[in-house]
């Protein structure tokens, strides 16, 4: 995720905490709460979880943020929490840096292809660091990403842009949005994984992207029409692609929004996140 972290069109603080207000669950004193291990663990913290019986969502949602990373990823039932959350994370770096290689090959200059091959070699290295931080947690990259591949590239199926401009509007928006997705969550994790995101999420990606459309665009005035129409689709594919994860990962939207309060919180982050890509689109000259 190539996204600049100085966006101004990222999720403030008291967004944040309207849009997810749980945190990581903390152990009673004395014991572990239990629940299923990650798919394939087969040592490490998350690995203990599978020698006990499971944890509701809701009870696993009601804790609070540990003193230190260490004592946080210990406890079973966030460890698993945040495989899922990562696996979720590299498999989408994983698919960017392929394709921003392939779409590297259209690029109207060799200053563009250069340009767009730089982004993919950074998609790659974000994709080694969350690698190294799942395996310290004892599930394999392999394992953390697998489920989701399916519905990951299935949503990429849905789309294939036509040509090199809508390549581009692709990356900036799912980069863009990803970003803003992970910042929402950043209170509520434990140390050492909110600064995994937050390295992920710095970088110029998203501002050269943005750059380089307003370049296509005052070139050739004719593509706002069909780049807007684009931008629109794509945040609806992504904004549904999100909701379908935590259907299909229960624990992970569980621990997410785990109370009585699940639609409502739901409903403000999806909102907020298409009030900021429609000021994206805006900057762009283009109606959302």
């Amino acid at each position: 995720m190539n996204n600049g972290s100085s966006d101004s069109t990222a999720l403030s603080a008291t967004e944040r905490n309207r849009a997810g207000s749980a945190r990581p669950p903390e152990a009673a004193p004395g014991s572990q709460p239990a629940a299923p291990a990650p798919a394939g663990a087969t040592s490490g913290t998350a690995a203990q979880a599978g020698d006990a019986s499971p944890v509701p969502a809701a009870q696993a949602a009601a804790g609070t943020v540990p003193a230190t990373a260490e004592d946080a990823l210990a406890n079973p039932v966030y460890a698993r929490f945040v495989t899922d959350l990562l696996g979720v994370v590299a498999y989408g770096e994983l698919s960017g840096f392929e394709r921003l290689s392939s779409d590297a090959r259209f690029s109207p200059s060799l200053a563009d292809r250069a340009s767009l091959g730089r982004l993919a070699v950074q998609e790659f290295e974000h994709f080694e660091l969350v690698g190294r931080f799942v395996a310290g947690l004892g599930v394999t990259i392999e394992e953390a990403m697998a489920p989701f591949q399916a519905s990951i590239d299935a949503f990429h199926e849905r789309t294939r842009p036509g040509d090199w401009y809508e390549s581009l509007m692709k990356a900036y928006v799912l980069d863009a949005f990803s970003g803003d997705f992970y910042r929402s969550l950043a209170d509520t994790l434990d140390p050492r994984t909110r600064e995994l995101l937050c390295t992920i999420d710095s970088g110029e990606g998203a501002a050269h992207l943005q750059r380089r459309l307003k370049e296509a665009l005052s070139d050739d005035p004719r593509l706002a029409s069909r780049l807007a129409l684009w931008g629109r689709r794509l945040v609806g594919e992504a904004l549904t692609q999100a909701q379908r994860v935590g259907i299909e990962r229960e624990y992970l939207a569980g621990i997410l929004f785990a109370d009585a309060a699940h639609t409502q919180h739901s409903t403000a982050l999806y909102s907020q996140l298409t009030r900021n890509h429609s000021r994206r689109m805006s900057a762009l000259g283009l109606t959302a």
